[in-house]
């Protein structure tokens, strides 16, 4: 059990999590605290990380900030990262989760609408990324990175219209080995964990739409849906130290859908 423990647990470690007020941000940051760590959670609807913060500190016995964050401000982000340091200590636990998937035809996709999902898919990730490795890099601490791309990182959508959506989640997984390979010295690994069709309160109107649901399941080896919680092993093994000879690279939880 000693052995078990050291190689997942996350006690004296401190996570960051974006989008956390909702969908797989929830599941991500009660990942995390359920491995030991301190967990700051971030997101634009500071009522709702109130009461997720109180939940996860009397349940798993740790500590929690709950700061409300618009990924798209800099100096919002520059705020929210200071906040937390102040309250758990250093941040060497990174989750980029928090993302938009506006629809649209490719032809007709307002500029608009393709720079907001840029804004937040992409560029968010890397300057929290940026900002959270340059403290671990004057620390000289290791860390972890975690960037929750999709499935659509890697193929495109045939339900869906999601060009601008598709474009920053690749992009993603690439700025993730990149940032991989330039911090390996540092000792901070950088990775993506790629969710398949799992419901949320963001995707399941969309996929209760015609035969949206039996498609995504027809399309699934497994031949289901997945479940929010079903990621949470992923992102454990992720920031923990059973990862320490893994960087660059994408877990995907998606029950084989992009095994064939």
């Amino acid at each position: 059990m000693d052995s078990l423990q050291s190689l997942f647990s996350l006690r004296g470690h401190v996570g960051f999590v974006t989008g956390a007020s909702s969908g797989l941000g929830v599941d991500c940051a009660a990942a995390l605290a359920m491995a030991g760590a301190d967990v700051a959670l971030a997101a634009r609807r500071g009522d709702r990380l109130d009461k997720l913060a109180a939940q996860l500190a009397s349940e798993y016995g740790v500590r929690t900030a709950a700061i409300q964050l618009d990924v798209t401000s800099d100096g919002q982000i520059d705020v929210a990262l200071a906040r937390a340091r102040r309250e758990l200590g250093l941040v060497d636990i990174l989750v980029n989760n928090a993302g938009i998937s506006p629809t649209g035809r490719a032809e007709s996709l307002p500029r608009a609408t393709w720079d907001a999902a840029i804004a937040t898919n992409l560029t968010a990730p890397m300057m929290l990324a940026q900002r959270v490795a340059r403290g671990l890099i004057e620390a000289k601490r290791p860390g972890r990175i975690i960037n929750i791309v999709s499935i659509y990182a890697t193929v495109a959508s045939s339900i869906y219209r999601l060009s601008a959506y598709t474009a920053a989640k690749g992009g993603l997984l690439n700025l993730t080995r990149q940032l991989a390979v330039e911090w390996a010295d540092y000792g901070i690994l950088v990775n993506a964990l790629a969710p398949g069709w799992i419901p949320t309160e963001a995707t399941e109107a969309g996929m209760a739409k015609g035969n949206n649901r039996e498609r995504m399941e027809r399309s699934t080896p497994l031949g289901r849906l997945g479940q929010p919680e079903e990621i949470r092993g992923a992102i454990i093994f992720l920031a923990s130290e059973a990862s320490s000879y893994v960087t660059g690279s994408m877990l995907a939880v998606d029950g084989g859908y992009q095994a064939w």
